[in-house]
């Protein structure tokens, strides 16, 4: 899942980018109101943590921007506890309102929230991703094969779940790199590698068929055989 956080406070931008990307979210960060417009409304981002009070252009003009051109999950966030601001977001498309000081548990509730709402919303049969006896839920971000459940970190959720979208088509390391950990791939970096390995021995390794195969010189592929 991926994430813009439109917020012009250093501290705050990057507490957010590190909790939510310990939780399995790729995280981009926008730091005025300008910037963060031209990323939502040109990105492909599956929800927008946008603060109210930004230079240059202020929450809610991005929010105006936003809903201009696209559907996507939008959690404002902001200082002032004011039922006048948090009613003006409502209707101006915001999903949801957050108040400054906030427990990262609660963001996180939101956020989860925020995503079932939109899968429920969503075309069928989009909550869950199917492979055999593999079940991928997205809402509950679960993973379980022949009824075992998986006991998965969230980069290796997040990886299942990219190869779950694809299946059948090989996925380079570079792609791999890009979508799960948000990084250029570095011939020298063994990262993609490693939890490829690790979610192996989860996804594979307990069961007799194998799914996840390596495609030497191309990257990885999840299939039945």
């Amino acid at each position: 899942m991926r994430v813009l956080v439109v917020e012009d406070e250093p501290k705050l931008a990057s507490y957010l980018q590190k909790g939510l990307g310990e939780n399995g979210y790729v995280v981009d960060i926008a730091r005025e109101g300008i910037d963060g417009a031209h990323m939502a409304v040109h990105g492909d981002y599956d929800l927008i943590l946008l603060d109210v009070m930004l230079p240059g252009i202020d929450g809610f003009g991005v929010l105006k921007a936003i809903r201009g051109s696209k559907d996507v999950a939008v959690l404002m966030l902001t200082a002032r506890d004011s039922v006048d601001d948090r009613v003006l977001g409502l209707r101006e498309g915001a999903d949801d309102y957050l108040v400054k000081p906030f427990a990262f548990s609660e963001l996180l509730a939101r956020i989860e929230a925020l995503q079932r709402r939109g899968m429920r919303s969503s075309t069928p049969g989009s909550t869950r991703l199917v492979l055999g006896h593999l079940e991928v839920d997205l809402a509950r971000r679960k993973a379980v094969r022949e009824g075992r459940s998986l006991d998965l970190t969230p980069k290796e959720f997040l990886l299942l779940s990219l190869l779950m979208r694809r299946q059948g088509e090989v996925l380079s390391r570079t792609v791999l790199a890009e979508q799960v950990w948000d990084m250029n791939f570095d011939s020298d970096t063994n990262v993609v590698d490693v939890a490829v390995r690790r979610l192996r021995t989860k996804l594979d390794d307990p069961f007799e068929v194998k799914m996840l195969r390596t495609v030497r010189g191309m990257g990885y592929v999840l299939e039945l055989p």
